[in-house]
């Protein structure tokens, strides 16, 4: 039952307006990374190949994510539900599930990483003992789910903005000449000698695949914008703005945090080329910025602050978003529910194992072999909802994620995903030559968007939905196209759950009626009675 982890989040529980929904759901992209990936892409390739790589990043985000973050809001459920009927099948999204989990990890770990860094700066704690504090300090957080998160984000956002942004405007105004130096910037060795590189197509895609890292980054979006209330007559401007902003719009304050932590790492190289060895380090940006007009123990304190609240605002969402992943999947293979929390302290382990493993030193190809699976999926999912949804006609229209509704596989995703992301991770490692290895993210990319396509057509769609009938006679949906709230008591659990998330059980009453069984029951139903006949 904790935050409708393996199901459709139900109208009673829905009780935010879309503008709280966008607000909560934006805070966890406080995260401090994309400085430092901004600044690491630029030191590598050069501000121009950074600047065309983010470019190339963002509009592949807002292509991708709209599709994606219309089905979350408009159906209530995760991306892991969104996948199941989006050309996976019921067991097959399990493999995208674990994709999207390691996101969660790498991620959690690297701003931790980012808040240990902050801790041994300004307290002299060891890192090792950052790395603890900074994962250990958010599980109490989370445990609470979506109701807790709203608030937190809700009302540091504001703090986060003033202490990001009033700063930068500040160093634009005092140091103008900083803009030029920026522009004419080349990339830098480790002694921060310039590299003289040019702009390339090979340089812009090198850049590009650390930022589309981030690409499943539209699943931590979703996993609020599934609590988004019924789209009405008289809210559909302020919910159409807030899928929006909240969805692909999210990439749009992601690049241009790239472009400033890019900025601000070529203003430190240029202050000194002995910092090109923490250029790339947010707290050292930020101490940078603030003691040019603040003595140093307030300049520190201040960089600080800005770096846990920071940490701790997308954290939780990481923590989140991977302990519902791996619920998720590990409840459909074992048809067993431990619970949320137990993989919300699994997935800080894991994080914990990587920061000690100092992964911020090999950070850009961690997230350039990232970025190949990634891609694969969220590109996968989109192109089966707009091509085969809505062009083709091949694929369902209407979201399903349930039990006995859905083949346990269906290759048109299965096949599509595991073919992107294989031959582009044998580009990145060089296996078809050095001169293709940058292309490796157009790989992913290209493969992934035409396959879900010519695999429908040649399955003939047959695949999708195992029935069509869910043995309900009540509607699925509301006049304006809703999930509807109607309420109907699962035989197994006693507990009333709205239409969207019930079937008919096979298994009839003591007097031959019939009885109806919730989506988390029968995800549990090791013997399967429960299950539906598949329809021919």
């Amino acid at each position: 039952m904790e935050d409708y982890t393996l199901r459709f989040a139900p109208r009673s529980y829905r009780k935010w307006g879309p503008g709280v929904v966008a607000i909560s759901a934006l805070g966890g992209i406080a995260y401090l990374a994309d400085f430092a990936i901004g600044a690491n892409i630029g030191i590598a390739n050069g501000t121009g190949n950074a600047l065309w790589g983010i470019g190339f990043f963002a509009v592949v985000i807002a292509l991708t994510g709209f599709p994606l973050a219309y089905y979350g809001a408009r159906y209530n459920i995760d991306l892991d539900l969104i996948t199941r009927g989006s050309g996976f099948g019921y067991y097959g999204s399990v493999i995208t599930n674990v994709i999207f989990a390691s996101f969660t990890f790498i991620f959690f770990a690297l701003e931790g990483s980012i808040m240990a860094q902050g801790l041994k700066l300004g307290l002299h704690i060891p890192l090792w003992i950052g790395y603890l504090l900074s994962s250990v300090l958010v599980i109490p957080l989370v445990i609470y789910g979506m109701n807790t998160l709203a608030k937190l984000q809700v009302w540091t956002t504001p703090l986060w903005l003033i202490m990001m942004v009033l700063p930068f405007l500040y160093l634009l105004f005092r140091h103008p000449d900083a803009i030029s130096h920026f522009f004419a910037f080349s990339g830098a060795d480790s002694n921060g000698q310039p590299l003289h590189k040019g702009v390339s197509f090979a340089g812009t895609m090198l850049a590009a695949g650390v930022c589309l890292s981030l690409i499943a980054q539209i699943a931590e979006q979703i996993d609020y914008l599934r609590f988004m209330p019924p789209k009405t007559p008289e809210n559909s401007r302020k919910w159409w703005a807030a899928t929006i902003m909240a969805g692909p719009g999210w990439v749009v304050f992601g690049a241009i945090k790239q472009i400033i932590g890019l900025f601000l790492a070529v203003y430190l190289i240029g202050v000194s080329a002995d910092n090109v060895g923490i250029a790339n380090q947010p707290v050292h940006q930020f101490l940078e910025i603030y003691q040019d007009f603040l003595p140093h123990w307030l300049a520190l304190t201040l960089a600080v602050i800005l770096v846990v609240i920071s940490q701790i605002k997308i954290n939780v969402t990481n923590a989140y978003s991977g302990s519902l992943a791996w619920t998720n999947s590990f409840t459909r293979l074992t048809k067993t529910y431990p619970g949320r929390i137990v993989f919300l302290i699994f997935n800080v382990a894991i994080a914990i194992v990587l920061m000690e493993a100092d992964m911020f030193s090999f950070l850009n190809n961690l997230l350039n072999f990232y970025a190949n699976c990634g891609i694969a999926w969220i590109v996968a999912v989109a192109s089966d909802i707009v091509i085969n949804k809505y062009v083709l006609g091949i694929s369902p229209r209407q979201a399903e994620f349930r039990r006995g509704m859905l083949y346990s596989f269906n290759p048109v995703g299965v096949i599509s995903v595991i073919v992107a992301a294989g031959a582009s991770i044998l580009v990145f490692f060089h296996v078809f030559g050095d001169a293709i290895q940058p292309y490796s993210p157009i790989v992913a990319l290209v493969l992934a968007f035409v396959l879900p396509p010519i695999i429908a057509i040649a399955t003939k769609g047959k695949y999708y939905l195992r029935r069509t009938d869910d043995g309900i006679d009540l509607p699925m949906y509301d006049e304006y196209g809703n999930p509807s709230d109607e309420k109907l008591m699962c035989v197994v659990s006693g507990v009333e759950f709205e239409r969207p998330d019930m079937l008919a059980s096979n298994v009839p009453g003591p007097n031959g009626e019939k009885q109806y069984i919730s989506s988390l029951a029968l995800s549990c139903d090791k013997s399967g009675e429960h299950v539906l006949p598949e329809q021919k």
